[in-house]
């Protein structure tokens, strides 16, 4: 049964009610060799231990599922709803089932058969399941733990984040404006191609998008497709796919990534084109936010023929916005960001 210990770190939340007439108590569910474990989630003391061949669920096929330890005279039961907890609990009673079914050589044979399943759902299925689910549950605090783990890698290849406060303090002025709450953007002084999004509303742009400007709408329209072009969980599972199955579990039992789990993966980014929305979507955000979008369209070819759509269909083509973005001593201080 060597196989079934590929389920033992696996854990969710669960709420156990000790007797038909109990309240629901909130416990962590475990997977042990043959056994279900119950335990209080404030001290890890357990609470009760199942025998999984015993285990039946009360509601088959339904989610959240409700466990009882016996098919009859059962007073305990539990809920979960974890979906990798439900399929972990269906194979390991599925291998520990065909372990004690049979006897003498059609025993055996069916048990090296249960043992191959076993392993080949532990290495094609459990590990990139882990994976998902890390990246999945990742809480924000996690998430930006990951976007700036990021950040440092593209550090070693783009400079140092550029920290001088008078523009530090334009960006975290614009960054609500342009990208909703909670985000925070960040310029390192090599060239990025444009800006990127990494986990946790973390946003990068490079210096150059700034030095050579006329102004901060370009800036500002590269951080508004940045925005639209990925979506934060997705993000998230590739960036947790880089650092491998290890650094997932990490994840979801200490809180943290290893050191060095996204090292690599800021070059691997840079490799890549900044992915961008669709034009009709961004043209509605930059008209929304009061941002021309021919800087953007230039700054991307700077002979419009690849982004004449976006030019053409520029909200501010024949008049400006009713205010500019910044200050002219506010995009000053922008500029210098990088500077001493």
């Amino acid at each position: 049964m060597t196989a079934l210990t590929k389920f033992q770190r696996l854990e969710a939340q669960g709420s156990w009610r000790a007797t038909p007439d109990a309240p629901l108590r909130e416990v962590i569910v475990s997977v042990g060799e043959a056994t279900l474990v119950l335990s209080d989630p404030k001290n890890d003391r357990p609470l009760s231990h199942w025998s999984l061949p015993a285990v039946v669920q009360l509601n088959p096929g339904a989610v959240p599922a409700i466990y009882a330890p016996g098919a009859e005279g059962a007073d305990e039961t539990v809920e979960i709803d974890d979906p990798l907890m439900i399929e972990a609990i269906s194979r390991v009673q599925g291998a520990v089932a065909s372990h004690r079914a049979h006897s003498g050589r059609l025993r055996s044979a069916l048990m090296v058969l249960a043992i191959l399943a076993v392993l080949a759902g532990a290495v094609l299925w459990l590990p990139n399941a882990l994976v998902v689910h890390a990246a999945r549950i990742a809480p924000p605090a996690q998430a930006r733990d990951i976007g700036m783990a990021i950040l440092a890698d593209l550090e070693t290849s783009a400079g140092a984040v550029c920290t001088r406060d008078s523009g530090q303090a334009v960006l975290d002025y614009l960054a609500p404006q342009l990208l909703g709450p909670g985000a925070v953007v960040r310029v390192l002084p090599g060239p990025l191609g444009g800006a990127r999004r990494l986990p946790g509303d973390l946003y990068v742009v490079g210096s150059d998008l700034l030095r050579a400007a006329p102004g901060p709408e370009s800036a500002a329209a590269h951080l508004v497709s940045a925005r639209l072009a990925a979506e934060d969980p997705n993000l998230r599972l590739v960036a947790m796919r880089h650092a491998g199955l290890g650094a997932s579990l990490r994840l979801m039992t200490l809180g943290h990534l290893p050191r060095n789990a996204m090292a690599g993966f800021g070059n691997t980014l840079l490799l890549q084109p900044p992915p961008r929305p669709a034009d009709a979507d961004l043209l509605a955000s930059l008209a929304e936010r009061g941002i021309p979008a021919e800087p953007y369209a230039r700054s991307i070819d700077p002979t419009g023929q690849t982004v004449l759509p976006l030019i053409e269909g520029d909200p501010f083509r024949k008049a400006p916005p009713s205010r500019p973005l910044l200050t002219d001593e506010q995009w000053l201080a922008l500029q210098q960001i990088c500077a001493g």
